[in-house]
Formats: structure tokens, C-alpha cells, sequence
């Protein structure tokens, strides 16, 4: 295998990332007042797929410095539709009307999509919206998981007060204060894993740029989505089992779970901090035709 077999877009990828949070919040849920997610079951942290792949969409054009290949589809403020309409005008497909575009014409209108969206060309999209119904859906190659902590968390809810009020009449009545609230964690080390399909890929049109921008995004973002709300997160892992062909060479979890996570035999309190945990890689005897890249370690 070459060296650089982690960003050949023609072969499979399995990938595991760890990263931590201090003091924040990773994803809040509205249906609980914005408390951080949990497993209800076991207490284990969650962060959603969803949460991670707005971290890389937000990301991703930042390390891709203005290269136009790298625009984000599913971008706040923009209508979703407008952009598909542009993708029907600029192949000379009828937006509205009886005839169906042809499936030339309909594949063109798609390349369009994923040649400029950096985003659909990974995640994939569903372009079957508005008067757009005859594109469908592109099924994207890179399928992240939810991000689940590897001890249970304690949220802790905090009370906070601001001196500015919102309302004149607030003012009038002599309220000094107004109240509000916010959710932590103290401290959370949480394990994702991410899967790449060289079939799906090749639809899309992936190449060795978009692994080398993924790859570097997913070891920067969080230093691109500081918040308060969100304390401290930091990429702690990013390991990458690459095989030698399209298909692989062994089943994802038995390489995943190479990379094992355990509290510091050390420590009996409760962690607080990235050294209370031991990372270890099980990197002798991978099947055959399987290598190992250490991204992150």
C-alpha cells in the first residue's frame, strides 16, 4: 500500500474520533431545556450526527481557503430550492412544466450539485424538493455516528443573572436583574465513528483533496466553533483504517473497536481532564490489506 492510502477516495475507510468537552455544553436538546444529551438508559453523553457534520460544514470551506469546489448546500439563510433551480437553469432544464428532464439531463443537473457542494458531495442530500422533484436524493458516501461519552455525564444546570433589562417598563418597576440558565458538563470524553463508502464515492465524485480537507478539518473545528455555551472542546483522536479495495477487508466494529478508551487506573475521582483516561491502539495484526493512519493521537 502507498503511504498515502488514508486519502485514496477509491477505497474504503473506518474511522474513530475522540474528542472531549470542559465546562460546556457539546449539544444541547430543546426538548429538555437545552440540557446536554444524554442516553436516558445508561447516562452516557450523546452528540448527534448532526451536531458533528455542522462543525465540518462550518469548517470545511475555511480550510479549503475560497476554492469554489468547497461551498456548503445546507448553509443558514439559504433556501435550499433556490440553489436546486439554479442546478435545473444552468443544464437548460424546464424548472416548471409537463416535460420531465431526461436522465442525461437529470445526472447533469446532479454533477452541478456535487461538484460545487462540498457537503453533498460527502454527506449526500435529498433534492427532491419544491419544483426539483426529478432529481431525488444523492446518497452521500461519509456516514457519521452519534458521539456517545465514554463514562456517564452529570449535567449541572447554572443560574445567571444579566444587569441590562429587555423591556423600558422592566426598568420603570425598579428589576434590577434578569434571570436565565445554562447547562455544562464538567468534563466528557466521547467517541464517533465515521465510514466512508469508495462506491458511493465514486458517484459523488470524492477525490484525495476531500480527504485531505476532511482530515484536517475535523483535527481544527473545534477551534473554529468556540463558544461560552459550549466551554471547551478539543479533538483528542482521529484513527483511520483504510483498506486496499472498494469493498474491504474486514467488518468495520472489529477494527473500530481496536481503539480502546479506559479510565487512568490512577485516578478515583471523578474526570476532569483528558489525562484520566488511557487510549490505546491495537495496531499488530490488522487483516491483511488494512493500515492504520494516526491522524490525531
Amino acid at each position: 500500500m502507498t503511504p498515502d492510502v488514508h486519502v485514496d477516495p477509491a477505497v474504503r475507510h473506518d474511522m474513530v474520533l475522540l474528542f472531549d468537552v470542559a465546562d460546556g455544553n457539546p449539544n444541547g436538546d430543546p426538548d429538555f431545556s437545552n440540557r446536554p444529551r444524554m442516553d436516558e438508559e445508561s447516562g452516557h453523553g450523546l452528540v448527534t450526527d448532526v451536531a458533528i457534520k455542522r462543525k465540518i460544514r462550518n469548517t470545511l470551506p475555511l480550510a479549503a481557503d475560497g476554492d469554489p469546489r468547497y461551498g456548503i448546500f445546507v448553509e443558514a439563510g439559504q433556501a435550499l430550492n433556490t440553489r436546486l433551480t439554479e442546478s435545473m437553469t444552468a443544464n437548460n432544464i424546464a424548472v416548471k412544466g409537463k416535460t420531465q428532464p431526461t436522465a442525461e439531463q437529470k445526472q447533469a443537473a446532479r454533477s452541478w450539485l456535487t461538484n460545487r457542494y462540498a457537503d453533498i458531495r460527502l454527506f449526500g442530500a435529498v433534492l427532491s424538493t419544491g419544483d426539483t422533484k426529478a432529481l431525488g436524493q444523492i446518497y452521500g458516501p461519509l456516514q457519521v455516528t452519534n458521539a456517545r461519552s465514554i463514562d456517564p455525564v452529570v449535567p449541572q444546570q447554572h443560574t445567571i443573572t444579566r444587569v441590562t433589562q429587555t423591556r423600558p417598563e422592566d426598568i420603570e418597576k425598579g428589576e434590577s436583574t434578569e434571570m436565565g440558565g445554562k447547562w455544562t458538563v464538567p468534563y466528557a470524553l466521547y467517541k464517533a465513528e465515521i465510514y466512508y463508502s469508495a462506491a458511493r464515492g465514486g458517484q459523488t465524485g470524492v477525490d484525495s483533496r476531500d480527504f485531505e480537507l476532511l482530515y484536517r478539518t475535523l483535527e481544527m473545528m473545534f477551534d473554529h466553533d468556540r463558544s461560552a455555551a459550549r466551554g471547551t472542546m478539543t479533538a483528542r483522536g482521529l484513527y483511520v483504517f483504510s483498506h486496499d479495495n472498494a469493498f474491504g477487508n474486514a467488518p468495520a466494529h472489529k477494527l473500530t473497536e481496536r481503539v480502546d478508551v479506559r479510565r487512568n487506573e490512577q485516578t478515583t475521582q471523578p474526570a476532569r481532564s483528558f489525562t484520566d483516561y488511557v487510549v490505546s491502539v491495537a495496531d499488530d495484526g490488522l487483516p491483511s490489506g488494512v493500515t492504520l493512519t494516526k491522524i490525531i493521537a
